[in-house]
């Protein structure tokens, strides 16, 4: 009887160092990106980024000076739009927490905070999109099926591997 109790103490040590393992693997895998890609870069530091995304995608689509700098148009539009989404807070997630401080939910102030967002996305949209339309009406054909292609999930323009 002792052997099997052995056996048995042996296989969950065994199982337990495993899911241990495992866990540990797993959050070290996904502890290494930032979470919050690009929410404190200030606008040097945006400007340099895009400027690789930017030569990125021109070698892949072959585009010419012109659209590369409709394409960066793409960018600073977005890069405004966001700005003015988080607006002058230095932490966008203590308003949310704020939500949530007391003891009863604060609906009003949700409501004026999703009243906000949204007035922000309404006035700031039609200038992305019009920055976007221009860029892809400047594409050629060819410049074309290969973006959407990428959309269809058949491209990997900036896979590692």
């Amino acid at each position: 009887m002792t052997n099997f109790f052995l056996r048995s103490h042996a296989k969950r040590t065994l199982i337990g160092a495993v899911t241990a393992l495992v866990l540990v693997g797993g959050l070290a895998a996904c502890g290494h990106r930032p979470h919050d890609f690009g929410s404190s870069m200030s606008a040097e530091q945006y400007a340099s980024k895009r400027d690789k995304v930017v030569d990125k995608v021109a070698d892949k689509l072959d585009l010419n000076a012109d659209q590369k700098k409709l394409l960066a148009v793409v960018g600073d539009k977005m890069f405004e739009q966001r700005a003015a989404l988080i607006g002058q807070t230095q932490d966008p997630r203590a308003e949310v927490k704020a939500l949530v401080a007391g003891d009863k939910f604060d609906a009003a102030r949700a409501q004026n905070l999703i009243n906000d967002k949204t007035a922000t996305i309404q006035t700031k949209s039609p200038e992305v999109i019009a920055a976007m339309a221009n860029f892809y009406n400047s594409l050629n054909p060819a410049q074309q099926q290969k973006v959407r292609e990428y959309l269809d999930g058949r491209g990997r323009w900036f896979s590692r591997g």
